[in-house]
């Protein structure tokens, strides 16, 4: 048989998010070309059922890919091993607690068509909002993403969002470090130190309604240590 071409690879991360993994799937699958897609859910070592619940819905959606994070437990290992098993031309990284909006994908795919390697969901431009969500996480967020846009001149006003669309040649270009949320920062700024192609989308963020959110102020300091890298690339340019 034939195997499907693959556009589009979502990529989900979860760890103990049994109560919000289906939701999140079927919102996501309700929004895209099934045909041309595949959601790649990665199991980062849960300790629930999540696992379980992913497997139940298998048979009824081929588009959707389940695997187990081999790596480190955390978000960047499990991101990893899903960009290890995308097969698009592109890649997007989506939160498992439901919290990015699938109505900015054709945004995304938009701009990437007219040339971007790395197009980002923005919640601090004209149309992006932020619901919700640990009020420190929203303050330490915004600070860093904007100061990066206006004093760095980083091409993106939302650096720490997950949500970013990869062109998946450019991705598998370098090589990422960071264990933990950072991640997604370290990825946009290597993109913009390999004079990869970057713009902004604006996007809706919503926080869980189900679960506890992960964020813990000891996870600040990876994002403190890029910031302070790329301020000082900026300063010896």
């Amino acid at each position: 048989m034939k195997e499907r071409k693959v556009y589009l690879s979502i990529i989900i991360p979860a760890r103990n998010e049994q109560d919000s993994i289906v939701s999140t799937i079927e919102h996501f699958s309700s929004h895209i070309d099934t045909s041309q897609t595949e959601i790649v859910v990665v199991d980062d070592h849960s300790t629930d059922n999540t696992a379980g619940v992913i497997k139940c819905i298998l048979q009824d959606k081929p588009f959707v890919i389940f695997v187990k994070n081999i790596n480190k437990p955390g978000f960047a290992g499990a991101l990893r091993t899903g960009f290890d098993h995308a097969r698009g031309e592109y890649v997007l990284p989506v939160m498992a607690d439901g919290c990015d909006d699938p109505e900015t994908i054709p945004l995304m795919l938009e701009k990437a068509k007219e040339g971007y390697d790395l197009v980002c969901g923005c919640r601090y431009m004209k149309g992006g909002k932020k619901y919700g969500g640990p009020f420190l996480q929203g303050f330490f967020s915004k600070l860093v993403c904007l100061s990066l846009y206006h004093i760095a001149r980083i091409p993106t006003r939302d650096i720490t969002n997950a949500f970013k669309l990869y062109r998946r040649r450019a991705l598998q270009n370098i090589q990422l470090n960071e264990n933990g949320f950072a991640v997604s920062m370290e990825a946009a700024l290597k993109f913009h130190l390999n004079n990869c192609k970057i713009c902004d989308v604006p996007t809706v963020w919503q926080g869980r309604k189900k679960g506890r959110s992960k964020f813990r102020l000891t996870r600040t300091l990876p994002y403190v240590k890029l910031y302070l890298c790329a301020l000082g690339k900026r300063w010896k340019k």
